[in-house]
């Protein structure tokens, strides 16, 4: 079986993320949300590598009443495996993390990474106390875990193993300053929208 694309694998839950702040990684994950199609809730966190999960955290406990999703990769995730203790030790329930496990580190060379040789991040999330987590191949377990982690509102960890393909570039044509104060806006927006009470 082919392993799925990220790119398919965004397209698939695109629509479902019109109302989350979503927190990417550097590189593929970045580029391939920006061309299925940006939204001011979408944070491409550039130069950054490693630390999409810790600043979801932090959104994700400023305003819980907000649900946060976090696009990674296997790379990111495994120089910050402590990030996965930090997620489980203060378990926001508004967060979701999905992994793009390709076993590589494609934006910058295509190196293996651990995942390649054996290391299971979703068991990794489990031990470090991640409460909910799966490691989906298609499109449609990956959809589905991504429906039920949002509609379980509870802590999860999704590991969505893709081919090692990535964009024509790994950079947005989106400035970093733009996409800062565009998402700042948006969350303001969303606090005074929010019902009183």
């Amino acid at each position: 079986m082919e392993p799925m694309l990220r790119i398919d694998a965004l397209r698939a839950i695109h629509e479902r993320l019109a109302d989350c702040v979503v927190v990417t990684i550097m590189g593929a994950a970045a580029a391939e949300l920006q061309e299925v199609g940006h939204r001011p809730n979408h944070f491409y966190l550039q130069h950054a590598m490693g630390l999409a999960s810790s600043m979801g955290l932090g959104i994700a406990l400023a305003r819980p009443e907000l649900p946060v999703v976090v696009l990674d990769g296997d790379g990111s995730v495994l120089m910050n495996l402590g990030g996965l203790t930090t997620l489980a030790r203060y378990r926001p329930r508004n967060l979701t993390h999905i992994v793009f496990d390709n076993e590589s580190l494609l934006s910058v060379g295509g190196f293996p990474t651990a995942t390649s040789t054996g290391s299971d991040i979703a068991a990794i999330a489990a031990a470090a106390g991640v409460p909910h987590t799966s490691t989906v191949r298609t499109l449609s377990d990956f959809a589905r875990a991504v429906d039920d982690a949002l509609e379980r509102n509870d802590l999860t960890t999704i590991v969505a193993k893709v081919a090692a393909v990535g964009p024509r570039g790994f950079v947005t044509d989106l400035a970093l300053l733009e996409n800062r104060f565009e998402f700042a806006r948006y969350l303001r927006a969303r606090r005074a929208s929010a019902p009183a009470g």
